[in-house]
Order: structure tokens, then C-alpha cells, then sequence
């Protein structure tokens, strides 16, 4: 039976705490009438409307590889794939139900198809997998506030479900995920909501069951709690089915994340690039990629991580305007990659220095990497760095020395360093110009 051990936790957390940066995948019947992932709840959709999705759905454009060298040339580390959402569909050939993608006309396993090209890459693999189900019979849907029929006592009607036979087929589809497609990094499980959490799910048979099955595996927070709440391991008290990780959802902590003694906590913010998770068509409220940089640089900066999310269409494409940001991204990430993986918030060591005005700061042993959104009216102060600690200043783009300022202009400021980037009033670039400071 899993019990939480310290320098277990520890060993396995070190991958993700590294990489920082990943990939949210929603795919699936959904992308079909492209009106975002939780339409049958949205709308109350009976699932004879819903079925039709499922004879239709045959994604011809899928390209699991395509999506594998997408993520790799933003800089992505992990990625996480939806095998299973709300409305009970699977993207890989279960034995537990005909409800699967290898039953539509595509007839193919998709989760193995992603499994294969993502680690092809030298990515991490992770699965999301919706503790919910709109599909199965035994699911509660008569009162439950998101269940499609939540509001039909007829058709809803839970008189004849019986929810230990639902956890059962749950039990099962997990068990296949973790038996049947060789290791997985992360188990992304998706969520709790008022009494439907932890043991009502029968929670500490699940996760022994993963842990067993995957042994490292990194498990999200999400048996206990949604995408509010901390869960027990925040709270100094892990439950045998504690998460890893905090899972914050469309938004970053105004500050780092701390446990009940003062630890810092494993967090991962949760980011859609529009506004929805799966694929909506008319939804172009797309973040600009600068914000979106600028974000996982601050979540760098106070601890966390970033998974950022794509929808694929109905035909399985990435939306143009996704491969347009994850290029963007990617650029960036190309030039300045060592501020993010292998980085983490600014504290102990020679400087403990607050937010700079002019951007971030994030942290790799001995060097800490000024990000710079704006241009300064003369030399760049490194608050908090002790000058006669430097060793070297690099512009971490191309490797160009920066040197000291011996400027007149700041010499009622002897305590402080500044960094001398040149005459130009215009930042090298535009949407974070790092620079690596290494000290003694």
C-alpha cells in the first residue's frame, strides 16, 4: 500500500520541477461541433444528440507526429493527452466499452499514436483521464450540478445506477492505461467537486493501483480537490491518494505556493490559449504569444510550472492560429530555453531580491537570469547582486558579454551593479531580452 515518503516524493518531482514547460491536449467527439469540451453539459445534451458525433468522427488530418515536432519546437517538455473527458469517449481501444475511437470510422488507437511520437521526440507522456462520465449508465446525472440531465428527474433519473459498478469500469480503464502502453510520466486526473472526491471514488485502491503499476509516476492533485484547493499534501497531512502538485486553472498564484510548515509547493498553472480547452470555433480570444512567454516566465519566478493547452479541430489539425503562438513561443524558447528548464524562483543563495521593475527573475544555482521586458533610461540595475561577487554578465540569446556600467549617472548608487546593454534605448528583444548573471 503507497505511503507518502519524503525523499520518494522528492526523487520522482525532480523531472517535473525541471522541464517547467508543457502541453495540454483536448481532443476528442467534442472537436466536432467545436463549441469547447463541456457542451453537453453546457447545454443539457441528451446523448442521442450526442451520438452522432461519434459516427462522424474521423479525423483525417491527425498527425501524432506532426503534433509531436509542434511541441518540441516551442520548447515543451512534457505533454499531457485527454484519453478520456467528461463525456465518457476514449481515445484508445479499451476493452471496457465500445465507446472508443478505434469504433468510429478513424478505427485508430490515438492515445498510442501520441504516446509513440511524443516520446519519439524525447518528450515526457502524460494522460489526462476524467474521473467523470456522461456516458456511462451508473454515473449520477439526476441532480449532480454539471451532469448533462441534471435537471430531467425522468431521463436522469438515478434510481437504477449503481455507482460502485461505475467505479469498477473506472478502475478498469485506468488499469489498462497503466498495463497496456508501456511507462507513463504523469497521471492527469480531472476532478472533485462537492462530495465527489477522494474515497468517493474509492481513491486510495486507485492510486496504489497506478503507483504500483508506474512506479515514479507524477499524479496531479485533482483526486481531492478541482482546480480550487490545495489538497492534503498542502495541508501536511497527505492522504495515500495525495497529488504531486497544485493544479491553479487560467490563472497564475499572485504569489509562489507554500505548504503548511513553509515549504514550497509543486504547482503547474493550467493555461488555454483562448478561452476554451477543447476546440471552439468561434472562440478567437487567442492570448499573443509575448503574454504568454511573459507568464511562464513569471511562473518559473515563483516555483511553477506552465502547461499550456491546444485543441485540436475536428480534423485532429492544431488551429492555425496555435501553430502561429507555439512557433512564436518556440523562437524564443530556442534563444532563451536555460531561463525556463532547469530554473526556479529566486531565493536563498548571495541575492533574495523582489520582482524588478522592468520584468523577472529566475534562478539555476549560481546564475540568475534578469528578464527584461522594457528598456531602462540608462544601465540596468541588478538589485540585490553584490557586485564584487559577479564572475560574468551574458545576453543569454547569443552569448554577448554585458559589461559593468562605470557610468557617472548612477554613482550616488555605489552599492548597486548595473548592466551596461549598450547605447540603444531599444531592448535586443522586444518580448524578454535575459540576461545571465552567475556570481561567486
Amino acid at each position: 500500500m503507497y505511503h507518502f515518503d519524503r525523499a520518494q516524493y522528492d526523487e520522482r518531482m525532480q523531472w517535473f520541477l525541471h522541464d517547467r514547460f508543457g502541453m495540454f491536449i483536448h481532443f476528442g467527439l467534442y472537436s466536432i461541433p467545436a463549441r469547447g469540451e463541456w457542451l453537453r453539459s453546457t447545454e443539457e445534451m441528451p446523448e442521442e444528440q450526442y451520438l452522432p458525433f461519434f459516427d462522424e468522427f474521423n479525423p483525417t488530418g491527425f498527425d501524432a507526429r506532426d503534433w509531436a515536432r509542434r511541441a518540441k519546437q516551442a520548447g515543451v517538455r512534457y505533454a499531457v493527452l485527454t484519453a478520456k473527458h467528461h463525456d465518457g469517449f476514449c481515445l484508445y481501444d479499451t476493452a471496457t466499452t465500445d465507446f472508443k475511437s478505434t469504433n468510429t470510422p478513424f478505427g485508430r488507437d490515438i492515445v498510442a499514436e501520441y504516446l509513440e511520437a511524443f516520446r519519439a521526440e524525447g518528450i515526457r507522456v502524460g494522460l489526462y483521464y476524467s474521473l467523470i462520465d456522461w456516458h456511462h449508465p451508473d454515473f449520477p446525472q439526476y441532480g449532480d450540478r454539471q451532469a448533462p440531465l441534471r435537471h430531467d428527474p425522468v431521463a436522469g433519473c438515478n434510481d437504477d445506477r449503481v455507482f460502485d459498478r461505475y467505479l469498477d469500469y473506472m478502475h478498469a480503464q485506468v488499469r489498462e492505461l497503466c498495463e497496456n502502453y508501456g511507462k507513463i510520466d504523469l497521471m492527469w486526473f480531472d476532478f472533485s467537486y462537492d462530495d465527489m472526491r477522494g474515497e468517493k471514488w474509492r481513491a486510495t485502491e486507485l492510486v496504489d493501483m497506478v503507483r504500483t503499476l508506474q512506479p515514479g509516476i507524477v499524479i496531479n492533485n485533482r483526486i481531492e480537490v478541482s482546480g480550487e484547493g490545495f489538497g492534503s499534501l498542502a495541508a501536511c497531512d497527505p492522504t495515500p491518494y495525495h497529488g504531486d502538485f497544485v493544479t491553479p486553472e487560467k490563472i497564475v498564484p499572485p504569489r509562489g505556493l507554500f505548504d503548511a510548515e513553509g515549504r514550497r509547493l509543486a504547482w503547474e498553472s493550467c493555461v488555454t490559449m483562448n478561452d476554451n480547452w477543447g476546440y471552439c470555433a468561434t472562440d478567437l480570444n487567442y492570448k499573443p504569444a509575448p503574454l504568454i512567454v511573459h507568464k511562464l516566465v513569471e511562473c518559473v519566478s515563483k516555483g511553477g510550472n506552465m502547461i499550456l493547452n491546444v485543441g485540436p479541430d475536428g480534423r485532429g489539425r492544431f488551429p492555425e492560429q496555435s501553430c502561429a503562438i507555439l512557433e512564436e513561443i518556440g523562437r524564443w524558447m530556442q534563444l532563451n530555453g536555460e531561463s525556463i528548464c532547469g530554473c526556479g524562483p529566486v531565493e536563498g543563495g548571495p541575492i533574495d531580491p523582489e520582482k524588478p521593475d522592468y520584468g523577472r527573475i529566475t534562478r539555476s544555482g549560481n546564475t540568475y537570469y534578469f528578464h527584461l521586458y522594457e528598456g531602462s533610461i540608462g544601465p540596468v540595475p541588478l538589485l540585490g547582486v553584490p557586485k564584487d561577487r559577479i564572475r560574468s554578465i551574458r545576453r543569454v540569446a547569443d552569448g554577448t558579454e554585458v559589461l559593468l556600467s562605470n557610468d557617472w549617472t548612477h554613482s550616488d548608487y555605489p552599492d548597486i551593479a548595473f548592466a551596461n546593454l549598450g547605447p540603444s534605448p531599444v531592448l535586443p528583444d522586444p518580448v524578454d531580452t535575459v540576461i545571465a548573471v552567475t556570481v561567486d
